[in-house]
C-alpha cells in the first residue's frame, strides 16, 4: 500500500481507503463491520470514512465499536456534517451545529478527536466567514486535526482560503468528491487551479459510479442491489453508460482484472488523488477492491488512451 500525503499536510493516508455510506448500519452489523475494517487495515488501509448523516448516525456507532480493537495512533478517521437531525439548528455549518455535531460524532465515535472533518455540503444560509471560523475553532480545540470540504465548487473553497488568510484561520487542506470514469470534470478541470496555488488534496468517492462500473448492472437493477434500494441512484444508469461499461469489462479481461479493479486503479493514476474511498458490503469485496493497487502499474499511456477512446465513443 502506497502512502500519500492528503494536500500539502503532513498527514498520510493510504491511496485506498475504507467508506461507510450505505453499508455500515445498512449492508453491516456490528460484527460485519468489525470484520471488514481489520480486512482493510491488514492489507494497508489507515483512513476510514464516515458522516453524521450516514445511517443517522448509526455508522459512527458502528465504526466507534470497531475502533476500539485497534490503536488509535494507527488510524485516520474522517466524518463530515451537515445533515444532522430534523431540527432547525440540526443541519447546515452553524457555529453552533458544526460544534454540537463534532461533540455528537465523537461521542459516537467513542473518540476524542477526528483526524479529518469535513463540511459535507456547502451552505447557503450561513455565512462562511462564520465556517471557517467556526471549523478554525474545532481545530484549535482538538476536536480535529484538519479539516476539509465536500463537493464544494472551487470559488467557494478559494474564497475560504482567502478569509483564512484575512482572519488567521487555519484553512482546508482538502476536498472530497466524487471521480469516477464518467465524473471528471470538477476534478480534473475545476479543481485545478486549486491543486496548483493552494496544494489541496482530495478524498474522492464512487470510483465504480455507485456500482454501475463494476459491470453488475449491464443486464438491469438486480434485486437488492444498491440502485434497487435508492431509486435515486437509478438517475445514474443510461444505455450510453451501459455501451461503454460492456467495452471496459472486454478491456479489463485482456489486462487479467475485473472491471472494478480496473475502474479503481484508473483513479488512483490521477496524482491528485490523495486517497479513493472505496465502498464494500463484504469483506470479498474488500479484497477485490484492494487489488487495484497492483492493477495501477499495467495502466500505461497506451492503456489510458484506450480508456479515454472507449468513455469518448
Amino acid at each position: 500500500m502506497k502512502y500519500n500525503n492528503l494536500g500539502r499536510s503532513g498527514l498520510k493516508v493510504s491511496e485506498l481507503s475504507l467508506g461507510s455510506w450505505i453499508t455500515f448500519g445498512n449492508n453491516l452489523d456490528n460484527s460485519e463491520v468489525k470484520e471488514c475494517m481489520r480486512t482493510a487495515f491488514d492489507r494497508g488501509v489507515n483512513f476510514f470514512d464516515n458522516a453524521e448523516a450516514y445511517s443517522r448516525g448509526e455508522s459512527e456507532v458502528l465504526m466507534g465499536e470497531a475502533i476500539r480493537e485497534f490503536r488509535r495512533e494507527d488510524l485516520v478517521i474522517a466524518t463530515k456534517l451537515y445533515w444532522g437531525g430534523n431540527g432547525p439548528n440540526d443541519t447546515g455549518l452553524s457555529w453552533k451545529h458544526l460544534v454540537e455535531g463534532i461533540r455528537n460524532s465523537l461521542r459516537r465515535l467513542k473518540l476524542q478527536y477526528v483526524d479529518v472533518l469535513y463540511c459535507h455540503r456547502p451552505d447557503e444560509n450561513t455565512p462562511l466567514e462564520e465556517t471557517v471560523r467556526a471549523m478554525d475553532y474545532i481545530i484549535r480545540s482538538g476536536y480535529a486535526f484538519y479539516w476539509g470540504t465536500s463537493e464544494w465548487p472551487a470559488g467557494l473553497i478559494e474564497e475560504a482560503f482567502r478569509i483564512a488568510e484575512q482572519y488567521n484561520c487555519i484553512p482546508p487542506v482538502t476536498e472530497q468528491s466524487q471521480y469516477n470514469m464518467f465524473a471528471r470534470a470538477r476534478m480534473e478541470t475545476e479543481y485545478a487551479p486549486l491543486f496548483e496555488m493552494r496544494g489541496l488534496g482530495n478524498t474522492t468517492w464512487s470510483p465504480l459510479a455507485s456500482g454501475i462500473l463494476s459491470g453488475k448492472y449491464n443486464d438491469g437493477i438486480p434485486v437488492g442491489s444498491r440502485l434497487e434500494r435508492n431509486e435515486w441512484l437509478q438517475k445514474e444508469l443510461d444505455d450510453e453508460k451501459i455501451a461503454k461499461v460492456k467495452q471496459l469489462a472486454t478491456f479489463a479481461a485482456d489486462l487479467g482484472c475485473s472491471l472494478a479493479q480496473l475502474s479503481i486503479a484508473w483513479c488512483l493514476k490521477n496524482p491528485r488523488v490523495s486517497t479513493v474511498i472505496t465502498g464494500a458490503s463484504n469483506v470479498d469485496q474488500i479484497i477485490e477492491n484492494l487489488k487495484a493497487a497492483d492493477i495501477r502499474d499495467k495502466l500505461d499511456d497506451g492503456v489510458m488512451k484506450r480508456i479515454d477512446k472507449i468513455l469518448a465513443e
